[in-house]
């Protein structure tokens, strides 16, 4: 952009910018008119920059017109896709609407409390990733015990007591007992120390929503 281009842009368009955006375009999620005049200044600057590159002469008017219908299009200095969730033109054609995780979707029948758009959405498993990891490695050590080992662990995970797998092999329950123990040091060996605690504890994506409801139940109970 020539120096001439430049003065145009600052002391003729930018103005008119300022003056006409706040009234005849409008904001889409967390816009606000300052950002838009901003995007509206690098519009206008490369029509102005495009127009000289093409030897034609457009007034500070036109530019200021084509870089407001722009903005009112969706159009952005940083693009126009109609693809992304997130983008201005998306929003206006109705093509996606971002709500808030907060909004309250629905009241509970028996608590009579709120529920929020991140309680349908959210779960308290763990990620596929890490569920994937675990069954690998628990195939892996499953392959390294005996068939009457991997019989004893199959009949626990079905829930059965160390009476009814005595019967079923029929052992005594002192040697149920004892594969038991055996079997519980072997998958401390094999994962490591830390399984057992690993297992237990809940899935680290779900700190920050429960540091939501937890803030939010405190600040309920300070307001009443």
């Amino acid at each position: 952009m020539s120096p001439q281009a430049g003065f145009i842009l600052q002391d003729q368009v930018v103005p008119r910018l300022r003056a006409a955006i706040p009234r005849t375009v409008l904001t889409i999620g967390s816009e606000d008119h300052e950002e838009l005049i901003q995007d509206a200044t690098c519009l206008a600057a490369r029509i102005l920059h495009n127009a000289e590159l093409n030897g034609k002469q457009i007034t500070a008017s036109n530019a200021a017109y084509y870089a407001i219908q722009h903005c009112k299009s969706g159009r952005r200095a940083v693009g126009h896709s109609n693809s992304d969730a997130l983008g201005s033109a998306t929003q206006i054609n109705g093509r996606s609407a971002p709500e808030s995780l907060e909004m309250v979707v629905a009241i509970d029948e028996i608590t009579g409390g709120e529920v929020l758009l991140h309680d349908v959405l959210s779960t308290d498993q763990e990620d596929p990733g890490t569920k994937a990891a675990r069954k690998m490695d628990w195939e892996s050590f499953m392959l390294g015990l005996s068939a009457r080992d991997q019989a004893v662990v199959t009949l626990l995970i079905e829930g059965k007591d160390a009476t009814s797998i005595a019967k079923e092999l029929k052992v005594c329950s002192s040697t149920i007992s004892h594969r038991k123990t055996r079997i519980a040091k072997s998958i401390c060996e094999f994962m490591g120390p830390q399984i057992l605690v690993d297992i237990a504890h809940k899935p680290k994506w779900t700190d920050n929503l429960t540091a939501t409801k937890e803030r939010m139940a405190c600040k309920f109970d300070r307001a009443h």
